[in-house]
């Protein structure tokens, strides 16, 4: 019995630090993420340039076009992974080991 208790004592013992450790790293890791998007925001406002005042007689809607230019999508993942594909295949056949004819069927697989 008294080994028991010892082995239930034990693992509630690690169990306890598992949880105090995991949650410490958590809560590290939230602050560096916050850090970073704070830095990474101020980056983004001092790379934007100050949007000129348009004149009195300037076109208003001009004006709300130029600033209506919406920033670049970021490239879609799936179109990411095709081209990380395509640029192995593309070495591949550059060092030699594809042929043309299956450098092309590759590069139809994955672009079909």
């Amino acid at each position: 019995m008294p080994r028991l208790i010892r082995r239930v004592v034990r693992t509630a013992a690690i169990a306890g630090t598992a949880t105090a450790v995991s949650g410490r790293v958590s809560r590290r890791q939230s602050g560096r993420w916050a850090q970073q998007d704070q830095q990474q925001n101020q980056q983004n406002q001092q790379a934007q340039p100050q949007q000129a005042q348009a004149p009195s007689g300037a076109d208003p809607a001009a004006a709300q076009a130029q600033g209506a230019v919406p920033p670049p999508m970021p490239p879609d993942d799936e179109m990411g992974r095709k081209i990380d594909r395509l640029k192995e295949l593309g070495e591949l056949k550059a060092q030699g080991l594809l042929t043309e004819q299956e450098f092309a069927a590759e590069k139809q697989k994955v672009l079909g």
